[in-house]
């Protein structure tokens, strides 16, 4: 008896004192589910699972209630047992409708990212010109046709195509280093929208896993894995406009998994001229996972696009009746271009809990766009049309080790990523010449060959102790620019080279399950074109960004997430090549402060509500007051609205978006206006029908979607003049969708 008790003392002793609680965690198909959150309601403390579903979670007590949430899925509670704690557990969740009440603010430093992802879910992307609006406080314009990237603007930022904004899929990058329009130039038309299952984003240059262009922020696509069906869509509307999709799945078996998605989509647009658009998408993904839940990814791509441009009107062409708003002064202008993905994803699990994740990517690249911003105002004869060219071949590895939940104390845990890599691009024939109806070359303004390699490594680490995670980190990228000019007479080539030193620093603070705090420091940069670097002799290569954010994320109900976020970013000098004149001007130094605010509720399990709005002021440095004007920064921005969910069948979504009034030149004494723009669809579910109604600008508003302070001169003037030059906004567009599944 005596012994028994001791026994049972001894038992009852060490139940009392902390303990891992570890698991795995599967779907009902007993598939691993990695980035579920085990969240201790007790002592705050919590951790993920990793990708083969595995997990611990560090100082649990008998009778700790544990909440497992993870988006997507049924959120679970459990009150855990001696039997639990003693011994590693096998947990099941169930997938449920995506609700705001799965997503915990645990101590990661892009949260936001996680509960934005909410809206995605159920307001999937209906066009690739979407897919980058899903950015809370992101803004796109096209000017060109349809089939140019987007210009895109971001916490003050005219970010051109891409200069400021790191964006990638799956990791391969998509911004062109030197490219013959414009650096960090970033078409995404070749994701096929249907197939993202996730927007991963960041704002400011505090990731050490992004290099290149992350200045104001990054975008990664994530897509989709397996199709849950195959379905076929055909969508027809206004503007002789239709697009056919197909989605096919070839694999569902528990290793292996395949299927490919294509579309076509063909339109005129509403402009006078017709634009003769036309996109052809393909895309095949192949993936494989062992015993080991080690996994391979194969994901090959193919896309071309032809499109005819009206291009950018002067205003005062329309206030005196010579065109429409929807006419052209150069109804030549237009282009064509073409990518071809080759990229593999491999991730590796290692001995206690490591994991080794590689991505490889190659791509093949044409682009060719005439474009004429200043009509006559160079050449009275001819005209001023130009034509910009390339050819680029791409390759890129990247991998990374990473580590979770070394005990560095009992109080403390560190989490790290090591990661190294390249990217390589050779870009033949980069060229910059005048032109004459797209015919007939008038002469070469810039013409050469550039070979640019980047060589990364990064180190990324959390420390978590108590309600704190602290995040240094660190980044170093090696460049080599190399330069042939075509356009002399004896050989000329030229290489210049740099590093980049780019620390960060991030602590977040969970107050608890429901309410994180955060401060983030870090230094980014962006690479000039390699024309920049030959012709400054290397100076101002990599102009930095400095940056700060502090913000906070609470959810004071479990419907309802509140952000907000004060920050701060400076830019070094740079010399920007300009790549529609082929010369190089200086933009000096820049600062830029902002407010971000952001509210999600999920009213009912139907009924979703978002609202972001973004106040910035953006200034030069180096000019004198009333002259430092950053030119078409944005000032004012919101976007929100409202979306249903399988409301007896029906869906849709009724959404906004605001960008201000904002100034177009240094001084302020031409305003690009602002636009209001209402967006609405619905759709039926019927067995294994949909049909769907997608209407652009609901209410007709008449808006300039891309403006410009550009001096011009029209056939017969006397003088050029300065003024707003712009892209007319989409009218009141309307389409019809039917989709079938199988």
């Amino acid at each position: 008896m005596k012994y028994s008790f001791l026994l049972l003392f001894t038992l009852c002793a060490h139940l009392s004192f902390a303990q891992n609680f570890t698991g795995n965690i599967l779907d009902i198909q007993n598939n691993p589910i990695e980035n579920v959150t085990i969240y201790n309601l007790n002592t705050g403390k919590h951790t993920h699972t990793n990708g083969k579903g595995n997990f611990i979670l560090p100082n649990a007590h008998l009778n700790d209630s544990v909440e497992i949430s993870r988006l997507g899925f049924q959120t679970q509670k459990l009150v855990l047992s001696g039997e639990m704690l003693s011994q590693s557990q096998i947990l099941t969740i169930v997938e449920a409708s995506t609700s705001l009440d799965q997503i915990v603010l645990t101590s990661k430093v892009n949260t936001l990212s996680s509960i934005t992802a909410v809206d995605l879910q159920l307001n999937p992307v209906k066009s690739s010109q979407e897919i980058l609006r899903k950015v809370p406080g992101l803004f796109i314009g096209q000017h060109a046709g349809g089939g140019k990237a987007e210009q895109i603007f971001l916490r003050g930022f005219d970010v051109d195509h891409g200069t400021d904004v790191a964006i990638s899929v799956e990791g391969m990058p998509v911004n062109m280093v030197s490219h013959a329009h414009g650096q960090g130039y970033a078409d995404l038309h070749f994701v096929i929208p249907e197939t993202i299952q996730n927007i991963d984003f960041g704002k400011g240059t505090y990731y050490a896993d992004k290099g290149n262009f992350n200045t104001a922020g990054y975008v990664d696509l994530r897509l989709k894995d397996q199709l849950n069906t195959s379905s076929i869509s055909l969508e027809a509307g206004q503007f002789n406009t239709s697009r056919l999709t197909g989605m096919f799945n070839l694999i569902d078996e528990n290793e292996h998994s395949a299927y490919v998605a294509s579309e076509i989509y063909l339109t005129d647009g509403p402009f006078d001229a017709p634009q003769n658009f036309n996109r052809f998408n393909v895309m095949g993904r192949y993936g494989y996972t062992n015993a080991n839940n080690d996994k391979l990814t194969l994901t090959a791509s193919h896309f071309q696009s032809k499109w005819d441009a009206s291009g950018q009107i002067p205003q005062r062409a329309v206030d005196q009746g010579l065109i429409g708003r929807f006419g052209a002064i150069d109804a030549t202008e237009g282009g064509q271009t073409s990518r071809s993905n080759l990229s593999l994803n491999h991730l590796k699990n290692l001995e206690h809990d490591a994991v080794l994740k590689t991505n490889a990517y190659v791509s093949n690249y044409d682009f060719e766009l005439f474009s004429n911003f200043t009509f006559f105002l160079e050449d009275p004869v001819n005209g001023d049309q130009i034509k910009q060219h390339e050819d680029r071949f791409i390759a890129g590895l990247q991998s990374v080790y990473e580590q979770r939940e070394l005990r560095v104390s009992t109080a403390t845990t560190l989490d790290y990523q090591a990661g190294i890599g390249f990217r390589y691009d050779n870009v033949d024939d980069v060229e910059l010449a005048r032109t004459l109806t797209r015919q007939i070359t008038l002469g070469r303004l810039a013409y050469g060959d550039i070979d640019e390699f980047n060589a990364f490594a990064f180190l990324n680490t959390e420390f978590k102790t108590g309600k704190f995670t602290f995040n240094p980190a660190v980044r170093l990228d090696y460049f080599k620019f190399d330069y042939y000019n075509k356009l002399t007479e004896t050989y000329d080539a030229q290489s210049e080279s740099k590093v980049a030193f780019s620390p960060k620093f991030n602590t977040v603070f969970s107050v608890n399950r429901n309410w994180q705090l955060s401060l983030k420091t870090g230094i980014g940069f962006h690479s000039n074109d390699a024309r920049v670097v030959i012709a400054n002799s290397g100076e101002d290569i990599l102009p930095a960004a400095y940056s700060a954010d502090l913000g906070t994320i609470v959810k004071p109900t479990e419907k309802l997430a509140l952000n907000a976020t004060l920050w701060t970013l400076f830019l070094d000098q740079e010399f920007v090549y300009v790549g529609d004149a082929g010369i190089v001007e200086p933009s000096g130094k820049t600062r830029r402060m902002g407010v971000e605010l952001g509210a999600r509720y999920q009213v009912l399990d139907w009924l979703y509500f978002y609202a972001d709005g973004n106040y910035t002021y953006a200034r030069s440095t180096e000019a004198p007051d009333g002259a430092d004007y950053i030119p078409l920064a944005p000032k004012f921005t919101s976007a929100g609205g409202f979306s249903v969910e399988n409301l007896k069948g029906f869906s849709g979504s009724l959404g906004y978006r605001w960008l201000g009034d904002r100034a177009a030149n240094e001084d302020d004494s031409i305003t690009a206006e602002g636009y209001f723009v209402t967006d609405f669809n619905v759709n039926y579910n019927w067995n294994k029908w949909t049909l769907g109604v997608i209407v652009e600008n609901l209410f007709d508003t008449q808006w300039n979607e891309t403006q410009f302070a550009t001096e011009s001169r029209l056939f017969n003037e006397p003088a050029a003049v300065e003024e707003i030059h712009f892209t007319p906004g989409t009218p009141f567009y309307v389409r019809g969708k039917i989709t079938y599944r199988f």
